[in-house]
């Protein structure tokens, strides 16, 4: 079974019918990534808050957004925002995004990851987009070991590899057209959480999966 990891960017006062969709799918999330301002920003958003505390209530899963530029972000700065995202918005866990793929860099992410243990985050979500060194497999609950077009993931030559027991591999698709069957593309390339939208260009992630549109 791949269950739904849905990374929303877009703001609650803008799309609550699409945000209702998704706390109304609350039993199919593995999570949802929060992400007020390409991280938390620089103050708290109340909108963003009141939809943590709906996403919680919902028992969903609450993933704070915090880029980590594939390693050349400081550690303090990701810190800082893994912080924000506590305190502001109560989240569980993290979404680390453009993460490094190599062993050299391994060492960093694993001080992350220490630091993200240490603030509470009880899930840890790596965002790799392609798949990483095994070595990451032991600071992380998923692996995306894929982030990219439909067309591009059709045509993989063979699916990424298994991180061993305890750790899952998750998928996020774009450009996915309505009526492929991306959960199940999913399934065979072993990715235990995924996410297919429709959505194509510098923003796929301001739309939902074709399984969440809310009917108007």
């Amino acid at each position: 079974m791949s269950t739904l990891l849905v990374p929303y960017y877009e703001h609650p006062t803008l799309r609550p019918t699409e945000w209702a969709a998704i706390i109304a799918a609350a039993p199919r999330l593995y999570g949802v990534v929060l992400n007020p301002a390409s991280g938390p920003g620089d103050r708290p958003d109340p909108a963003f808050a009141e939809l943590a505390a709906r996403l919680r209530a919902a028992d969903v899963r609450v993933l704070g957004y915090t880029d980590t530029a594939y390693g050349h972000r400081p550690h303090s700065d990701v810190v800082r925002d893994l912080t924000r995202h506590r305190d502001w918005y109560g989240t569980d866990g993290t979404f680390f995004d453009q993460v490094a793929t190599g062993q050299e860099e391994f060492a960093h992410y694993q001080r992350l990851a220490v630091a993200a243990w240490g603030l509470g985050c009880g899930t840890l979500v790596l965002n790799h987009g392609a798949p990483p060194h095994p070595a990451y497999a032991r600071i992380a609950d998923v692996l995306i070991t894929f982030e990219g077009t439909w067309t591009t993931y059709q045509n993989l030559p063979a699916p990424p590899g298994s991180y061993g027991a305890g750790v899952r591999t998750g998928h996020l698709l774009y450009g996915v057209p309505s009526g492929a069957d991306a959960a199940g593309a999913a399934r065979a390339r072993g990715a235990a959480v995924h996410c297919a939208v429709p959505g194509v260009g510098d923003h796929p992630w301001g739309t939902l999966p074709h399984a969440l549109e809310p009917t108007r």
